[in-house]
């Protein structure tokens, strides 16, 4: 029997938002099983057990809830302790077993079976079973469709009036595609049953000014909610003036949100009592949670794990609360007095303190939100759940992000990736140099390295500014102006300096300006309107920025007027420089039937630099949506089963041995590097390579100039010495390496001096030469955040000293690894003629460098066990990219990957 499987507990949210807890059956389930069985119709347990079965016998229950969690396997859904849904399967084979579920009928239709199958698909998948067997009758359709849409390969069969479904377990794109979407709708619905409550109750409503209960009840109140509002308070009969209640469980009409405002050693009883009441959602404020430390973390938990078990989200704790400016809402549950008019814009931010700042600036620039929310220490809501949410909601057109910390990078880059090619998403994140964390945060959420999450960035179409104001200036862009379609910009304005300092930016910027038009300082409307409409004219110009400073003549709306009208008809962006102002200024604002601010309007900066900047990132994002976003070439030459005995065999004799050497690169991760990862023999790591079409070079190691001698000749000449010690460098040009060497006598020297000079611990070896060509390093590995990684860099001393590496998540696409080799800064090296070459036949192979690139992700997204990869270096020429050195570490890989395997929320310790 094995041991009970905690890895497979999760909790997970339903078609209809709200949450469950799945976990293995265990025996002291009997009770719960027969009041589960108790409470099913009999044409549920028809279904199920094809007889009328009113009540299980004690050897019925014995059966069902004592399994050996391998041959016998049983999952549970529970929803507030008790037990809703029962899967399970029993082996009828080496590799196959019978399945069979079933849910109460008063959870059926929210998506418990669908769940629940992936579960105890991974869990069958985990323990060898690679098909599921499933008897239904045809009477029972939801069943069957719930088989048939899950995704998997299936067979279908009908004999004595039952059907036959045989499921092959093994997932494919169509079975991850289904997945993915049933869960975008599940956490989609979760957050708007947040954001859409038909009515409110703030727990902890204080009759005290200024208390946190208080201002959150009187911003609710004035904000015109459009549900009603119940205070919460163990003695007043009123607060602010509306009825108070002594508990939630004493107002007598349903809740759908509580605003949470109590004593943090209150909160989870509060939390209780709204499960018992049947309120959806959370929003708790009160901080004194995980920001201070072990026991509120502890408390932070319990929290999380209350509200899950009971089927609620929870936002917070310690933040500033939720908004929606949805007239049909009219929600401010926020401690911000200050909520912005209805507008496209989505906003979340992690912090609680900058929120109510970033609210009243929005105010100040005139742009408008959707939606806000503010999740504080993040313990469960976080930024991929408003994602998801945002993909689909017609109100929100540009997504911002305040990020402190990422949970699941993996998940972000996936999430952010599918909505950044339909709407713009722009992040800030905090401790970007410092690589700091809020305390709060840091259970489940690396110091991951600056340049990582930029790459991380880039790979996901998001656009990273510097801080907040970058981040507005940016959204009142994306907002209410057209993509560019270009990089190429018109100039105009009533000043000459302004405009060349408008082209220098561009220029600096990466955009493609035209030479500025100066319409001089006494430029009358007339004058703008003619240059504008030959600007937007020109079929070369993708965008327009427009500078106008005050005159020594009275200053008229007019100018302002003929901006606003150009825009309302143009495809092309107009930025402006107009006055000094910062926003949208009223005299640029187009304005909708609503009198909500509309597109079209013209965004206004402080400064011309301001404005580049913008269209900048707006450009760059722009290019990036409008590209082929690649394709995962097929790779014939891979043999994944042969690379699966190498690596099992490998772990094998590390095991035996006890492990061994675990130093190496820590170079994509903050984390230290633990000692269950052991370096493995060179012939392993050139052999699993070889399992994915990579050839390593070979090399024979050397201890005597005689043996060098034979070692060339063996080879071929030329040929190179080299230290092949770990601590030494492998590259080219290095000061352990003696090259193109063609004699014995070269070859003699060059090992004599190399010894003499470094010794037994140089580790010696000759390698064949190739021809020379631009050295890079590929790197690859399992981050205990990201995932499986590949990093790229050239192989020098320079690249490293300028932190000159870009890393992008795997499986590589062909664009991933073509946008991999030009995201580091000297990639120019290896698009140029190198030095003595003549003909263009004599450029690098920068096909063969993507390809290598490809390869080596595949290897390590399919095999976790795959610590670290270090190619270095692989001298890319015109004959291709070969890989001169290579390194591998093995562990054996945690049980659960990020954002792999069946869905699930983060865990209540990972917030």
């Amino acid at each position: 029997m094995q041991p009970y499987p905690k890895h497979w507990e999760a909790d997970v949210v339903l078609t209809d938002g709200g949450t469950a807890h799945i976990r293995p059956i265990t025996p002291e389930d009997a009770d719960l099983l027969r009041a589960f069985h108790a409470r099913l119709s009999p044409e549920t347990i028809y279904f199920r057990f094809f007889a009328p079965y009113p009540r299980l016998s004690d050897r019925d229950v014995k059966r069902f809830t004592e399994v050996d969690y391998d041959e016998r396997v049983a999952l549970i859904a529970t929803i507030s302790g008790v037990m809703v849904s029962v899967v399970r399967y029993d082996k009828i084979g080496d590799d196959e077993a019978e399945v069979a579920f079933v849910v109460e009928d008063a959870h059926q239709g929210r998506g418990l079976a669908s769940v629940l199958l992936e579960h105890i698909g991974a869990a069958a998948r985990e323990r060898g079973v690679r098909r599921f067997i499933a008897d239904v009758l045809p009477e029972n359709r939801r069943m069957i469709n719930v088989f048939r849409e899950a995704g998997y390969t299936a067979q279908q069969t009908f004999d004595e009036g039952v059907i036959r479904l045989t499921l092959d377990l093994e997932p494919t794109d169509h079975s991850e595609e289904v997945m993915r979407a049933r869960e975008q709708r599940a956490e989609s619905r979760s957050i708007a049953r947040l954001l859409f409550p038909e009515s409110v109750a703030v727990i902890g409503a204080s009759r005290t000014a200024h208390t946190i209960g208080q201002t959150a009840l009187r911003n609710l109140l004035a904000g015109d909610f459009q549900g009603p509002v119940f205070p919460v308070h163990p003695e007043a009969r009123a607060v602010a003036g509306v009825r108070a209640y002594p508990s939630v469980l004493d107002i007598p009409d349903p809740v759908d949100l509580a605003v949470v405002a109590v004593r943090a050693d209150m909160v989870t009883e509060v939390v209780q009592e709204c499960a018992q009441k049947g309120v959806h959602g959370l929003v708790v404020v009160s901080s004194g949670f995980g920001e201070i430390g072990p026991e509120g973390r502890a408390r932070q938990e319990e929290l999380v794990s209350t509200a899950r078990a009971a089927g609620m989200r929870v936002v917070g704790p310690n933040g500033l609360g939720v908004a929606n400016t949805d007239p049909a809402v009219s929600l401010n549950a926020t401690l911000s007095p200050y909520v912005p008019p209805r507008g496209p814009i989505g906003f979340f931010s992690q912090s609680g303190a900058l929120g109510r700042a970033i609210l009243q600036r929005v105010s100040e620039r005139g742009i408008g939100l959707s939606t806000f929310v503010s999740a504080g220490n993040r313990a469960d809501v976080s930024g991929n759940d408003l994602i998801q949410y945002w993909q689909e909601d017609p109100a929100t057109e540009v997504v911002l992000q305040y990020l402190e910390s990422l949970g699941n990078p993996r998940k972000f880059t996936r999430l952010a990736r599918r909505l950044a090619q339909h709407k713009p998403v722009v992040a800030v994140r905090s401790g970007g140099s410092s690589q700091g964390i809020p305390t709060g945060h840091a259970a489940g959420a690396l110091a991951l390295p600056d340049y990582a999450v930029t790459s991380l960035f880039e790979q996901a179409g998001v656009v990273r500014v510097d801080d907040i104001t970058q981040m507005f200036d940016v959204a009142q862009l994306f907002a209410y102006q057209p993509l560019p379609s270009g990089p190429r910009v018109a100039i105009l304005g009533n000043s000459d300096s302004l405009g060349l300092l408008v082209k220098d930016a561009a220029i600096r910027s990466g955009l493609k300006p035209h030479d500025p038009v100066d319409l001089g300082p006494k430029a009358t409307a007339e004058d703008f309107d003619r240059a504008l409409t030959e600007a937007l004219a020109d079929e070369r110009v993708h965008a327009v920025i427009v500078v106008f400073i005050p005159a020594l003549i009275p200053i008229s709306d007019d100018v302002a007027e003929v901006m606003r009208s150009k825009a309302a008809s143009s495809a092309k962006p107009i930025l402006t420089t107009y006055l000094g102002h910062q926003g949208l200024p009223e005299e640029l604002r187009q304005v909708n039937e609503n009198g909500e601010t509309a597109r079209g309007s013209v965004p206004s900066y402080l400064a011309p630099e301001d404005a580049v900047r913008a269209l900048a990132h707006a450009t760059r994002y722009a290019l990036w949506r409008g590209r082929d976003s690649g394709r995962h070439p097929e790779l014939p030459d891979v043999d994944g089963a042969r690379a699966r005995q190498v690596v099992d065999a490998a772990l094998e004799r590390m095991e035996a041995a006890g492990g061994g050497d675990a130093q190496r690169p820590v170079w994509f991760t903050s984390e230290p590097v633990h000692n269950e990862e052991t370096a493995v023999p060179a012939e392993t790591t050139r052999e699993l390579l070889s399992c994915y079409g990579i050839k390593v070079w070979p090399d024979i190691p050397v201890s005597s100039a005689d043996e060098a001698v034979a070692a060339a000749e063996e080879l071929g000449y030329p040929v190179v010495v080299k230290a092949n010690a770990p601590d030494l460098r492998l590259r080219a040009g290095g000061s352990g390496i003696r090259a193109d060497l063609r004699s014995a006598a070269d070859v003699k020297g060059a090992f004599e001096a190399l010894h003499g000079r470094l010794g037994d611990e140089a580790m010696l070896v000759v390698q064949q030469m190739v021809v020379p060509g631009v050295p890079t390093v590929v790197r690859a590995g399992d981050n205990p955040s990201f995932g499986a990684v590949v990093g790229f860099g050239l192989a020098d001393v320079t690249a490293e000293l300028l932190d000159d590496r870009a890393f992008r998540l795997a499986p590589l696409s062909n664009t991933d690894a073509a946008d991999l080799v030009h995201a580091v800064r000297a990639s120019p090296l290896l698009f140029g003629l190198p030095a003595g070459a003549t003909s263009l036949a004599d450029q690098p192979d920068v096909e063969a460098l993507q390809d290598l690139l490809i390869r080596v992700s595949r290897l390590a997204d399919a095999f976790p066990e795959v610590g670290h990869l270090d190619l270095d270096p692989v001298t890319v020429n015109a004959e291709g990219a070969h890989v001169l050195g290579a390194r591998m570490w093995l562990r054996r890989p945690p049980e659960l990957r990020p954002d792999s395997g069946p869905r699930r929320l983060r865990g209540a310790s990972s917030f």
